[in-house]
């Protein structure tokens, strides 16, 4: 789910607005949103050969992956410079109401999907089940061609803080890469209450040559690119959006 606007006026910048995750992110300030499009216009159908991954796909995950330091319980990191009162006030203005006896021995974090929405405005929201096997059933969804929409979803993450927590898509239409998209959402600390997410608005390319199937990955990653959900799905670009 990640497309350019195909119908900006050459040399005009537009720059869409980056809706920060809510209710506690810790550094959802900082997101990084990155687009590679393919202007290639395509008439063909896609193929099944485009769901798997590829070795350009491969490479760059092993060699952007951060080397971090030794990992450290949510109780260890409580427990550091304990004498210091100012870093105390602040490690619990980050944690919140984390209940440290509770998760505080956990090395890993764990975050959970719990949904996925396309948001467009005057329509309802389509809301994507989110199949066990990361295959839902072919096509995921119909956008109509040339219309604003953007995903919004929600997330759990409990044990430990997750950090570098970043959404990735990449696009293909007939074994062709058309767009390949990467954000960085931030680090949040595990807490009861779900955090809410909604990425920037984006346009459905539009024309004869748009229409028809894609096929498509999106990942949940965090720093050590662990990774927490992966989807391999098709769907489809039409003059209309699907009836209701």
């Amino acid at each position: 789910m990640g497309f350019d606007d195909n119908n900006k006026e050459e040399g005009k910048e537009e720059s869409a607005p980056v809706c920060e995750a809510k209710k506690g992110g810790i550094a959802d300030s900082d997101s990084e949103i990155e687009h590679e499009p393919n202007e290639n216009k395509v008439s063909r159908q896609m193929s099944e050969s485009s769901m798997y991954t590829t070795e350009d796909e491969e490479e760059d995950e092993h060699t952007n992956k951060i080397e971090l330091g030794p990992q450290c319980t949510l109780k260890e990191q409580f427990e550091k410079d304990k004498d210091d009162e100012s870093l105390r006030r602040w490690k619990e203005q980050l944690l919140g109401s984390v209940d440290i006896n509770a998760v505080g021995e956990s090395l890993d974090p764990e975050v959970k999907i719990l949904s996925l929405e396309i948001k467009s405005q005057g329509r309802p929201d389509i809301v994507l089940p989110i199949p066990e096997d990361g295959k839902p059933k072919s096509p995921w969804f119909v956008l109509k061609e040339g219309s604003k929409y953007s995903l919004k979803f929600t997330f759990q993450v409990s044990n430990n803080i997750v950090t570098g927590l970043k959404y990735t898509n990449t696009v293909w239409k007939a074994n062709i890469k058309v767009d390949s998209m990467k954000e960085m959402i931030g680090a949040f600390s595990p807490q009861t209450e779900p955090y809410t997410h909604e990425m920037p608005e984006e346009t459905t390319p539009s024309g004869i040559f748009a229409r028809g199937s894609y096929s498509a990955r999106t990942k949940f990653l965090d720093d050590d690119n662990k990774c927490y959900l992966e989807i391999n799905y098709t769907f489809d670009i039409k003059k209309e959006w699907q009836a209701i």
